[in-house]
């Protein structure tokens, strides 16, 4: 039974990489156009949300899940603690950058005030409508902080957007369909399976109601089964549901950004790889956890209660690596390369062999 969950977990972190990353962001980023929003905005919001779309997803269905709860949360959190030690660490590795070190401490001080936020609710294990507010009002003021960027530095570009790094991940996707050699005969099946779905909004634009729509029905159902199927391994092997969350899902869900980030990075593009990142742990823990909660809350009149005695150290862990990779890059004087790299990717080796330890 156990392999048939790995097997389950595996096609569906494949299917929904491709349908995040090829239909739901490009159906975004034309309702984007629609509503005339910035592309910094676009990048904090709907990109955002294109990109986490599966942490999103998999924290929403978790939460309404009967015993899953801390699933949710384990996921966000491990997938933050991947995104800011090995997205940021390969990104260093493979390409030497100087970054423009203003948008990167102004979303490094938001994450960090992110982290925060996880520590007061993590107190108690208990999420009340009051503190969801606050998780959705940061968001907002981030948001709202994006917007006003240019005019608040005077600079031409307020920062790198998710909308760049999408618009990188479509290039890369298209050279990989003119060389499909490479490619196993399986995941062709299912990239075409899955093609089969959707409009080309190439062709037809006006069609991107319709992409939107299919695209959150196939999320929503691949994140139930990313969902039950830990809770499967889990309870097979005997061990916390939050392990199996801070671990593999984490890492599963947060692959898309890994290969978008180490390609924009070699192509002398650390900055936005960086934004990317950031920008993700952001959305990942004021939205993506945030709204669950809040509808949760809403809908049942109460407090969610989270067991997070497996998820405090993990917890812990992010705003250490944040404080830190804050003062490396001080020193460094915000140039980054191979030793940074391999030193984060080395501190992200230490975490899960330091949870699976503690199984």
């Amino acid at each position: 039974m156990i392999i048939l969950y790995i097997l389950l977990l595996l096609v569906s972190f494949y299917i929904l990489a491709i349908v995040c990353e090829r239909y739901f962001v490009q159906s975004l980023q034309i309702i984007g156009n629609k509503l005339r929003l910035s592309d910094d905005v676009v990048g904090a919001t709907l990109m955002a949300a294109g990109s986490s779309a599966p942490e999103l997803f998999t924290s929403l269905i978790a939460t309404f899940t009967i015993g899953a709860e801390d699933i949710g949360a384990g996921t966000i959190v491990g997938s933050a603690i991947f995104n800011i030690l090995i997205i940021i660490g390969a990104s260093a590795y493979v390409a030497t950058a100087k970054l423009k070190w203003q948008p990167v401490i102004r979303d490094l001080l938001v994450y960090i005030l992110a982290i925060g936020l996880l520590f007061f609710t993590f107190r108690d294990g208990r999420v009340t409508l009051t503190e969801v507010s606050l998780y959705l009002g940061l968001y907002a003021a981030y948001i709202i902080l994006l917007s006003q960027w240019k005019r608040i530095t005077g600079s031409d570009k307020a920062s790198n957007s998710l909308t760049d790094i999408s618009d990188q991940v479509e290039n890369i996707e298209h050279d990989l369909e003119k060389n499909k050699v490479g490619w196993r005969f399986t995941l062709y099946v299912i990239d075409n399976i899955v093609d089969k779905f959707f409009p080309d909004l190439n062709k037809r634009p006006q069609l991107y109601g319709i992409t939107f729509a299919i695209s959150i029905v196939i999320i929503i159902a691949l994140s139930w089964i990313l969902v039950e199927s830990a809770v499967g391994v889990a309870h097979i092997l005997s061990i916390p549901q939050a392990i199996i969350a801070l671990t593999i899902l984490a890492a599963g869900t947060s692959i898309p950004d890994l290969i978008s980030s180490i390609v924009v990075a070699r192509q002398g593009k650390s900055d936005m790889a960086i934004s990317n990142a950031t920008g993700s742990n952001i959305f990942d823990i004021l939205f993506g956890l945030g709204l669950p909660w809040a509808i949760f809350t809403l809908v049942h009149g109460e407090s969610l209660v989270v067991a997070t005695e497996n998820i405090n150290s993990s917890v812990i862990l992010l705003l250490a690596s944040a404080i830190a990779i804050i003062a490396i890059l001080i020193i460094a004087r915000f140039k980054i390369g191979k030793k940074i790299g391999v030193s984060l990717m080395a501190v992200y080796l230490g975490y899960v062999l330091y949870t699976i330890y503690l199984i």
